[in-house]
């Protein structure tokens, strides 16, 4: 990402793999005393690859709008959790209406940081406030304005390992009930029996802090299983990547320490099939 030039000593070395430049302006000034701290990349290598892992989902989410916008007429682009994503406010498509699907509270504390930043929400935005416990989001987006006969692109990032496979079920199907030319990108984990002694290590660090954070991992796939489930829903998978494709396609020849380690995580894009 591209933060400020401290930022960049720290981390990136041009080319950037993702340029955000309100990443650092939305997270507000006590935020970004933490870049500051932050050790670079060489000294923390498996933080590095957990950062590497949400730079690439996300520079591969905003490519596949951007050749749907180009190839498939998308005019659409939903955002589910979206958290801090910032992509609203930097949208290079005018004719492309964005769509935030958060929890309320989340998205209030977002407006009060777009607030404190001074980044105007544009009026192709839509922030759909959703209670997943207590309202259904077919419905929510309906009432929002959604138009599910648009080709679509939704970005489901850093959200799929904590559902359970009836709320992954309740999703997908309403993804692939989309126009023709719709597309879904999203990050998943593959269970802990498939990995490599190493990876189950990291995997077992990294679910201890999740867990101990309130948001505990619950839902994993090998990538055979997660085709059978998204074929189910009407949707096909176009790629599904690991982290050597991964590196291969973004992040090849780099020697800032922006890389990725393992194959646990990996990345799906996939079609509305019909």
């Amino acid at each position: 990402m591209a933060l400020r030039r401290a930022a960049h000593q720290l981390y990136d070395k041009k080319p950037l793999v993702f340029d955000d430049p309100l990443a650092v302006p939305i997270l507000g000034p006590e935020f970004r005393e933490e870049l500051n701290r932050t050790p670079d990349a060489d000294r923390r290598p498996f933080s590095a690859a957990l950062r590497a892992f949400m730079v690439v989902r996300a520079r591969l989410a905003e490519d596949t709008l951007a050749q749907g916008v180009a190839e498939l007429g998308v005019r659409q682009y939903l955002v589910l959790g979206a958290g801090l994503d910032t992509f609203a406010y930097r949208n290079p498509h005018a004719q492309v209406r964005v769509f935030e699907v958060d929890h309320p509270a989340t998205q209030a504390w977002k407006r009060e940081r777009l607030e404190a930043a001074k980044i105007t929400i544009p009026d192709n935005v839509t922030l759909v406030p959703v209670d997943f416990e207590r309202q259904r989001l077919a419905e929510e987006l309906l009432a929002a304005g959604f138009d599910a006969t648009v080709p679509t692109v939704t970005a489901w990032l850093g959200v799929t390992p904590y559902l359970t496979l009836e709320a992954f079920r309740d999703t997908t199907e309403l993804l692939g009930s989309f126009a023709p030319g719709s597309a879904v990108v999203f990050d998943y984990s593959q269970p802990r029996e498939a990995l490599p002694p190493v990876e189950k290590l990291m995997l077992d660090s990294l679910s201890s802090r999740v867990a101990l954070a309130g948001e505990p991992f619950r839902l994993f796939f090998t990538p055979d299983a997660l085709e059978r489930e998204l074929k189910l829903a009407g949707l096909a998978v176009v790629e599904d990547l690991d982290g050597p494709a991964l590196t291969k396609k973004l992040l090849d020849g780099r020697k800032d320490g922006l890389q990725l380690r393992g194959q646990a995580g990996r990345i799906c894009v996939a079609r509305v099939a019909r």
